[in-house]
């Protein structure tokens, strides 16, 4: 390994030891205090073991107990990191103006482990409890007697061990009841292993999605990360998706859907490329799971591009960092032709939280209007 790489590596383990060292210290003078806790070696083991446990559970894929854990862990280490400093700044003031310092500490200590509770009670309902919203987009380009097309739309499912069956049934429950022309699923549809998806056979709940013109969905990053995709497209084929990689195909003769690699394959096709023998003329919807190219596609002729995995930054403040990272990073953006919708996601990664978002279903009108209704409309 190169000598660079080591003491990244290193220097990310001494930080992260660091902050694990402050939450648990923090922890330990509230307990030690209102509750006479006094086994601290043991107390900091157990510390030790939660913080590192999302890692173990990476090798210990037997235990998914590990993982779990560490998930839930991630969104305590965040908002920690943004509050304990607060709370201790105020701890001191308090104690400076000669109040008690065990009655600071165990008043204050029981107010952030009270919000903490909020905090994980809230996150839990905004992502295990999904709602619909609603676009509408207008491309002028005519295609035969077809005036609208219904696209129901999710993205960043994860489905694996928190996002487990019975938010299945939700999104197979929730996209039905949409009664779709077509159902599209931009990416990220498992979280990384593809085994706990097959081992619960949620590809049997799944299968029970339905629309007219059928179910497409493209790879995201974490079917990558998982190093399963042969396993994920064949469980796709058996339940009837279609998974489309740098593919294009022609709906019902009148519109193109093409779906693209995810950014994470280093022999993903340019858009350019990929759109080359398409008739510029007919609708050209396009699902790309990371909203990175937007100006590619409408440079190309795309109209409508759907997309997810921001997540809209899942927990905030996090959505103040990918509205930097991503020109849209949730919602809609027209710029030109192109109309660009992204989603913040039905499922999540890593902690079941979702602070400043909400787990979603994505449903879109379009509306396609030949030139004279385009002149008309101009006209009123």
């Amino acid at each position: 390994m190169k000598p660079r790489y080591v003491f990244n590596v290193i220097s990310i383990i001494i930080v992260y030891s660091a902050l694990t060292f402050y939450i648990g210290w923090n922890s330990w003078v509230w307990m030690h205090s209102a509750f006479g806790l006094e086994e601290k070696w043991l107390y900091g083991f157990i510390v030790g073991l939660i913080s590192y446990s999302y890692i173990i559970g990476q090798f210990i894929k037997k235990i998914p107990l590990f993982k779990m854990v560490g998930s839930y862990w991630f969104g305590l280490l965040q908002y920690a990191i943004l509050i304990l400093p607060l709370s201790n700044l105020l701890a001191l003031t308090l104690i400076l103006t000669g109040l008690s310092p065990s009655s600071v500490v165990n008043w204050l200590g029981g107010v952030v482990f009270l919000f903490f509770i909020f905090l994980f009670i809230y996150g839990m309902y905004n992502a295990y409890s999904p709602v619909v919203k609603t676009f509408s987009v207008v491309i002028p380009k005519q295609i035969g007697e077809r005036k609208q097309l219904h696209i129901a739309m999710a993205s960043d499912m994860h489905f694996g061990r928190l996002s487990g069956i019975r938010h299945v049934r939700r999104l197979v429950r929730e996209m039905n009841a949409l009664k779709p022309d077509i159902i599209l699923l931009p990416g990220d549809i498992i979280d990384d292993d593809p085994v706990p998806f097959t081992q619960k056979r949620m590809g049997d709940v799944m299968k029970d999605l339905s629309a007219p013109l059928g179910v497409y969905g493209v790879l995201g990053n974490h079917e990558y990360y998982g190093g399963g995709i042969p396993k994920f497209l064949q469980e796709m084929e058996r339940i009837g998706i279609t998974i489309l990689m740098d593919q294009v195909i022609k709906i019902n003769d009148s519109f193109y859907l093409a779906g693209r690699k995810d950014k994470t394959d280093r022999q993903r096709l340019p858009i350019k490329t990929l759109l080359k023998d398409v008739d510029p003329s007919l609708p050209m919807i396009m699902m790309d799971h990371q909203p990175s190219e937007i100006t590619q596609a409408q440079e190309n002729h795309v109209d409508l591009l759907l997309s997810g995995h921001t997540h809209r930054g899942q927990m905030a403040p996090n959505h103040l960092i990918t509205k930097r990272m991503f020109e849209n990073d949730w919602g809609y953006l027209q710029k030109g032709q192109l109309h660009s919708i992204v989603s913040s996601g039905f499922g999540f990664w890593g902690p079941p939280l979702r602070i400043g978002s909400r787990s979603e279903i994505i449903q879109i009108q379009v509306t396609f209007l030949n030139t004279d209704e385009i002149l008309e409309a101009g006209d009123k």
